[in-house]
Formats: structure tokens, sequence, C-alpha cells
């Protein structure tokens, strides 16, 4: 470390300090006798502003400035899955080991632990060719995933040394690259700059949906992988348990879990329950294959900032291994907010609601990193970001929530009307949307549903006709309505109940696979387009709905299992029965209408 510097003044976690300023911008930095981790921001004229990332207690004028040498930057190599770190990629518990409950200041703690060894196995061989990105071996990190080790970005040429099958730190040399500018040293570790996006060969169409099990999202509001979404709602509605179970249900690879200055006890409830959680496709633990970055609301402000580029950073990191990575930050809000809190503090001109000016293109960068890829070495792969946002009461007309939203492809709102109300997950099918849907459909169609357009379509039309004729219903009765208008408000009853309310703690209902997903859309779709017909015969409503079928079609989420979706052609078959019996009464006897 060479000092560069003194400190002049300390403004909470911004610190203005003075000297021979050989830095750069987002260079990371150390301050006082502590050796505070921070970052450069801003040059002004013989003065130097750092963000420092931990508590500036007890630092005073005077104190020494020292540089790293290299951009704010995480550590990446075997060892980063089933671990909890800090915003800044600190272990936590290797930080409890060194200080106890409470984190102290000054601890320097690396990402990775040096003297574990790890079992290298070679996929290449001396004299090979190999480019940027490109895989020297595997390493069996967890049962779950196989680690590739990977060229760095900016490195290619010849093999000159590979390392046999053994067992190796992360600081052992395992490879030599010889490069135009000489031979270069390969280890299994890496570092990378966290407000540098990684880079990648070319961006594909977003056309493969992220399964997620959740009926409402899969079928209503659907997500691309390598595409991205925002779950607004107010507290309680919700979002932290949809998140989990996307975490734990979506067909994603790896699962990077960022908690961005949220409440100590949800995030406490996070890290007990996520080592719980079983991965339903290998019945392993669920964390074998999840990063957790845990930054709650009392921990430094400046960290919050940076834990979602750090959470983002090793997202990218195992997206060019060639996984599928989702990302589940929660929440966006606490990080806007920090944004809000550093810029009062730099005496920046406040925009909306006292966010900095460029709050939009902070959100517009984050969410740009996600896509659909083809890496440095040839593999299709994705990295999806899902984000929560926190809407000061409810609001959805603040800042952060309409620039997420006009940002997203995705956006599922969750309503605190329908949380009161036990309907879970809360997504309200009225204000959320979803952009993926036309491109989607071609996946939906060629491997599950030739109609799933048509009867998406239908379902979302039944829903918003269903909104205006509650607001009629209350103010004059349901009674008063004609006979179309309450057959409707009746399916959409039963979509509602019967396909979009799930439970999370049922071990049927849990998770519903694509299978099951459209021969329930296919039942609900059939009642309603046969019920259709009888309600143009004046056939009573009360006999359509009093139809076995009817009641039967809300039991099948939680009576079929995904592996016997067959069990709903019976009902489908019933429907059918059932709906020509009646039309054939009513078509024999018209009056039975009248005295029906």
């Amino acid at each position: 470390m060479k000092k560069i510097g003194e400190v002049e003044m300390v403004n909470g976690p911004i610190v203005v300090g003075s000297g021979a300023f050989e830095v750069k911008i987002s260079e990371q930095v150390y301050v006082g006798e502590l050796h505070l981790i921070g970052e450069v921001i801003k040059f002004e004229e013989d003065l130097l502003t750092l963000q420092v990332y931990e508590n500036t207690s007890g630092l005073k004028p005077g104190a020494a400035i020292y540089t790293s040498g290299h951009p704010l930057s995480v550590e990446l190599g075997p060892g980063i899955l089933s671990k909890v770190f800090d915003g800044i990629e600190r272990p936590l518990e290797g930080i409890k080991k060194l200080s106890g409950t409470f984190i102290k200041s000054g601890i320097m703690i690396g990402a990775l632990d040096k003297d574990v060894k790890w079992p290298f196995v070679p996929t290449v061989k001396n004299g090979d060719q190999i480019a940027e990105g490109g895989i020297l071996g595997t390493v069996k990190e967890t049962e779950l995933i196989d680690h590739k080790i990977l060229v760095p970005p900016g490195i290619s040429g010849k093999i000159t040394f590979i390392a046999d099958k053994g067992e190796y730190t992360v600081e052992d040399i395992v490879a030599k690259v010889e490069t135009a500018q000489g031979v270069k040293d390969l280890t299994m570790a890496q570092r990378w700059p966290i407000r540098t996006p990684r880079p990648y060969r070319e961006r594909k169409f977003p056309d493969v949906p992220l399964v997620t099990g959740m009926r409402i999202v899969d079928t209503l509001f659907p997500i691309a992988k390598g595409g991205t979404a925002a779950i607004p709602g107010p507290f309680g509605s919700g979002k932290t348990v949809v998140q989990q179970q996307l975490a734990k249900w979506c067909d994603a690879d790896i699962i990077v879990y960022i908690g961005c200055g949220e409440r100590g006890n949800e995030m406490t409830d996070v890290l007990r329950e996520f080592p719980k959680l079983i991965d339903p496709k290998s019945g392993l633990p669920l964390i074998q294959r999840t990063v957790l970055i845990a930054n709650t609301s009392n921990m430094p402000v400046s960290a919050r900032e940076a834990s979602i580029y750090t959470g983002m950073t090793i997202a990218e990191y195992f997206r060019d291994m060639g996984y599928h990575v989702a990302i589940m930050a929660d929440s966006t809000s606490r990080w806007a907010e920090a944004l809000r809190e550093l810029s009062g503090r730099l005496e920046e001109m406040p925009a909306e609601s006292g966010f900095p000016a460029y709050l939009s293109s902070r959100l517009s960068a984050f969410y740009e990193r996600a896509g659909y890829v083809e890496t440095l070495n040839g593999k299709t792969c994705s990295l999806t970001i899902i984000g929560a946002v926190s809407p000061p009461g409810g609001d959805f007309t603040e800042p952060v929530t309409q620039y997420t939203k006009g940002l997203v492809g995705t956006f599922w709102a969750l309503s605190k009307e329908l949380a009161d109300s036990r309907h879970y997950p809360a997504i309200g099918w009225i204000k959320s949307f979803s952009s993926y849907s036309e491109y989607l459909a071609k996946w939906w169609e060629s491997n599950y549903n030739p109609d799933w357009s048509k009867s998406r379509k239908l379902i979302m039309w039944i829903l918003q006709e269903d909104d205006k004729c509650q607001k009629i219903a209350k103010l004059v009765g349901p009674e008063t309505l004609p006979d179309d208008q309450r057959f409707l408000m009746a399916v959409a009853y039963l979509i509602k109940n019967g396909f979009l309310m799930q439970d999370a703690l049922d071990p049927i209902d849990m998770y519903a696979t694509p299978q099951k997903q459209e021969k329930l859309l296919e039942a609900i779709v059939k009642f309603y387009q046969m019920g259709k017909e009888l309600v143009e015969l004046v056939v009573p409503i009360k006999r359509i709905t009093g139809l076995r079928s009817y009641s039967l079609i809300q039991r099948l989420k939680i009576e079929v299992e995904n592996e016997h979706v067959e069990k709903i052609d019976d009902c489908i078959n019933q429907i059918d029965t059932e709906m020509k019996e009646l039309k054939s009464e009513f078509s024999r006897n018209p009056t039975a209408s009248v005295s029906g």
C-alpha cells in the first residue's frame, strides 16, 4: 500500500482528503490506522473525495490515505457458493470469528479461504490454444455445482503449463499461458471490478422462459431467462416470500440473493431459512447453489450501495461458466435510499423526492447487466434480475417504482388488498404486466399448448372485465347485472381461487409444472366457453355454477399431483358431459329457464 494523502474532513461515510493523487476514479483505498476500505468517487482541484464502506467513527483529520493500486473489486474463485458475505464481499462467518457478533471497523479478510485445497481436474493440455473466457479445468465446489476455472478476460494464447489432476489452493498456479505480452501465470482465483460489467460474445433474444412453478407468473406474467422483473409492494404484501419461492423453484442453476438495506430481523429469517431449504430437483440443500449478500439497514450506508454491484459481479462470473443465474435483489428501494443519502452528503442538487438526478441512469445500468448471452467460451446462458421495490406507503407513483417500471420487462405489482384477504401470491393482475409474453408464446405453444396465447389473453380479458363488473356490483348489487356479466364474474372467481391463488406451504400446490398449469388453464377455458353457450340459452347462472365440475376445478390444484396431470383430463371430460346434458335439457324445454 502506498500513502497518497491525508484526511481533511469526515462527513459520515464521505471522507475528503488532500495530497498527491496518484489514483483513479473507482480505485479502492484504505483510510486511517484501521485501513478502512473505501473508494475514490470524486476529484476537485486539490481535494479527493472518498466513499468509505465501514464505520468512520473515530476517524480524524490527518489520518493517512493509502491506495490499493486496483479498482474496488471482488475475489472470484472456488469457495463462493454456500457463503454469506457483507456488501463488500467479506465473509460474515470469518468476520464473526475475528470480531464477535458485531462487525468492528478495519477488519480485512478475503472472500476466498487461501488455505483450503480444491480438487482440480484439467480440461486442456500443454500446447492447446485458449482464448479469454476459456475453461482450464473444473472443481467440484459443491455436490450440485462444478466450478469452472476460467481464463480471465483479456488473456489468450498457448498453454505452456497445466497442473495435473490434484488438490490446490486458490493461490497455486494451475496454468501458464504464453501471450503476446509474455507468459501469464493463472491461479484458480481472479479479481474483477464490481462497477465494470464482465464481457460476453453476443447478446441473444430472450425467448426461453424462466419457469418458476408459480401459475400467475408463468402463465399470466412470465419472465424470460436473461430478463428483468420488479416486485413492488407495500409492507406485509409478501415480497420476500415471493422472492424466496422464486429462488427455490425457478429453473436457474445459481441463485444470488442480495439483502440490500433490509431490516435485520427479516435478513435473519432469510439466513436461517435458506440453509434449510431443499433443492426440489436434487433433494440436496438449496444453499449449495446459492450465494447470499447480507447488508442490513444498520450496516454502513455506502456498503449498501456497493452490495448490489458485488452480487451482480458474482452472478456474471457464474454466468460466464455457462450457468443460468438468477439475482434476487431485496430491495432496490433501500439501495436508492443509500444513493440519496450519499448524494446529500456530497451536497449534490436533489431531484424528485430528494433522490439524485442520476437515479434513473443508475437503475438502468443495473438492470442492463441482465441478459441471455453467448459467453466468451461459446456457451449460451443467462443472468436474470428480479428486484423487489418497497414504495413508501405502497405509493407506486414514487420515483424508484416509476423509473423501475419503465426499465423492467416484467412488473409483478403486489396488492395490499389481496394480501389482507389471504390471497397469495398477492400479485395484482390489473397493475402487473409482462412484455415477454409475446416472445415466449412460441416456446409454450410448441412444448405444451398450441392455444397458449389465446387462452392467456382470454383469462386476462375475463379478469379485466371482472374488475369493471365488481365496481358496478358494489354500487348497485350483483343481482342487477345481466346474466353474461354474472357468469363472467363466476368464472373470474374460479380463476382467482382455482388458478391464481397458490399455497407455498402445501406439498402439492407449492409448485406447478408447466404441464399442470396448462391443463388447469384448459379446464377453466373449457368451462367458460361451454358455459357461455348455456348463458345464451338463458340457463340460470346457479344451474351452471352448481355443476359438480365447477367446484371440482377449484380443488384440482391441491388434489392433482404434478406427476398425475392426466387426472385433470377426467375433469375436462366431466365438464363436457355436464354442459352437454344441461344444454340438451334446456334445448328441449326452453321454458325450463323460467321455472329454473
